[in-house]
């Protein structure tokens, strides 16, 4: 089972970056997908998950300006982010988890994980 993420880049104070973050080896589509992320010197934090019923949850620092989407088809999860602050740079990691509650926030609840994507933005 691999997670593989992408997207990330250099971009500046209110500009925007969309994250993918396509799954192999097994279905996602009865999982729980999410985003956390991870700046240098602070714990791995929350940031969105996506309900393979369709409900979602965000970390509050986030709302309104980031949005979760996934294909299940593809297998992918999305995290569409608008309104970047340099606040925002970490490096981000998709996860999974098959745990049959929700939301799921914090990153012991979440079994598979990617190997993370690189998100700065300049002030």
């Amino acid at each position: 089972v691999q997670l593989q993420a992408s997207g990330g880049g250099l971009v500046q104070n209110g500009g925007s970056l969309k994250l993918s973050c396509a799954a192999s080896g097994r279905t996602f589509s009865g999982y729980t997908r999410a985003w956390f992320r991870q700046a240098p010197g602070k714990e791995r934090e929350f940031v969105a998950a996506s309900r393979w019923s369709g409900a979602t949850s965000y970390a509050d620092s986030v709302k309104g300006r980031f949005t979760v989407s996934r294909n299940n088809v593809e297998n992918t999860v999305y995290l569409e982010m608008n309104s970047l602050k340099p606040e925002d740079t970490a490096v981000y990691y998709c996860a999974g988890s098959r745990r049959n509650y929700f939301p799921l926030v914090t990153a012991k609840e979440y079994d598979y994980w990617g190997q993370g994507t690189q998100v700065t933005v300049s002030s």
